[in-house]
């Protein structure tokens, strides 16, 4: 049976963690939790962000689903998120996004992937002030060719792979030459070894404009950190938020699945909490480990409960966390 790191997080991220394990339970999902946690209740109880077991448990098992970690400010690490991606080579971001059914959104046909490089671009941290004064700041953007061939094979194979026959590359080569224009150079380059996938180009502006206008044409964009950043989260909002935005950071050995959104303390314990955003990343995870009949059933599970009305508050609904977990549990097969 396979080990899973499950990293609860903190605020409601026990609690949708709970009706992770209940749903993977009530599925009979071949897996096993082992349960560790990071963040800022962690710290609080032992002063430690990231305990050694939590590392130990990941790089035993190479793979872990995490709900919201609350990075303290001023203490230790920028973000915990990024320090994982950085420790474990987590180069791949993979948000997918589509519209569900029974949340009313402008647009009904949404089905995309967003693959985002994760360990370089301008969030490698490397920034400083010019002069003592602090009246002039830089901050430097690396893009190296290794990570960019990897990002960029990853969003063509799963083109190839999924029967799709386009991907988006979007840059700013126009101003940028050197650094967005070595990813876009790449880009072309392995293009030319998947015959039947079309490259398409566009600039980040007006891709953020396309995707407002018309987000249903694209299927796989592929793009560097801060753009993907920040188109992630644009498209989250074409589907219905955050809410519902499943996330994955994967490496060549280590893999871990998350809930994008945060950890919303002003609700955590109030058994309002929407665990949707974490139940769709573990389907993204059952398919990774090829357990594709248990992600299918339980898929099929939250979007019978979708259609039959049964939602948390802030999709629109009057459901408990424990009413929606309870209403997918009756719905699988």
């Amino acid at each position: 049976m396979k080990k899973i790191t499950l990293i609860p997080g903190d605020g409601i991220g026990y609690e949708i963690s709970e009706s992770l394990v209940k749903i993977f339970d009530a599925a009979k999902v071949p897996v096993e939790f082992e349960t560790e946690n990071a963040g800022s209740d962690v710290y609080e109880k032992t002063g430690e962000l990231i305990p050694e077991s939590l590392y130990e448990s990941v790089e035993r098992n190479k793979i872990a689903i995490k709900g919201p970690i609350t990075t303290p400010i001023g203490k230790g690490f920028r973000s915990i998120n990024v320090y994982l991606r950085k420790k474990y080579d987590l180069y791949t971001n993979f948000r997918p996004s589509r519209n569900l059914p029974g949340i009313e959104t402008r647009y009904d046909n949404i089905d995309l992937a967003i693959f985002r490089e994760n360990t370089e671009g301008i969030y490698i941290g490397e920034e400083k002030y010019e002069n003592e004064e602090k009246t002039s700041a830089i901050a430097v953007k690396r893009i190296t060719r290794k990570r960019s061939e990897r990002i960029i094979k990853s969003a063509f194979e799963y083109a190839k792979n999924n029967g799709i026959s386009k991907v988006t590359v979007v840059h700013k080569a126009n101003i940028l030459k050197f650094t967005d224009g070595m990813f876009l150079d790449i880009a072309r380059e392995i293009s030319k070894k998947y015959e039947n996938i079309e490259l398409e180009e566009l600039i980040i502006d007006n891709m953020c404009m396309q995707l407002v206008t018309n987000p249903e044409r694209f299927k796989v964009i592929v793009t560097m950190n801060l753009y993907g950043d920040i188109l992630s989260d644009l498209v989250a909002g074409l589907v219905g938020g955050l809410g519902v935005a499943p996330g994955a950071n994967i490496g060549d050995d280590i893999a871990i699945f998350e809930a994008v959104h945060g950890s919303a303390p002003d609700i955590a314990g109030q058994n309002k909490a929407n665990p949707l955003a974490l139940l769709l990343s573990s389907i993204e995870m059952l398919k990774y480990l090829k357990l594709d009949d248990f992600a299918k059933n339980i898929e099929k599970a939250i979007l019978k409960t979708l259609t039959d009305g049964c939602k948390t508050a802030d999709l629109g609904g009057n459901a408990t966390t424990t009413e929606f977990t309870d209403k997918i549990i009756e719905n699988l097969k």
